[in-house]
């Protein structure tokens, strides 16, 4: 698979916190949020947050976090495609994430 973050995957992602991690995904959300009704962009920013989540959920130090971290991704795919599923939207999950966000930011 084609990494659209190659230096994150090949092992940078590991020595962010998780509030980082999801901070970083909630990023993409937001350019997401912000370019709906830009298909090309829209599923690029998506895709993005997909890959970034992708490597949340192979960091060995969150083993036990996982199941929380795959809900949240199961959550941005229904969101993503309409909120059939969970009723979720893009924009519940852009707040969901910039939380971690700030909880990032005040641990610096």
């Amino acid at each position: 698979m084609e990494h659209q973050h190659k230096d994150l995957a090949d092992g940078r992602w590991q020595t962010l916190t998780l509030a980082e991690q999801m901070g970083n995904v909630g990023s993409e959300v937001s350019r997401a949020v912000k370019v709906e009704n830009d298909e090309s962009r829209y599923w690029s920013a998506l895709t993005r947050a997909f890959e970034l989540l992708d490597l949340t959920i192979a960091d060995p130090r969150l083993r036990g976090r996982r199941r929380e971290i795959i809900r949240a991704r199961e959550v941005l795919a229904d969101a993503a495609l309409g909120g059939a599923e969970y009723g979720s939207t893009l924009k519940d999950l852009d707040r969901y994430f910039f939380y971690f966000a700030m909880a990032a930011r005040g641990s610096r």
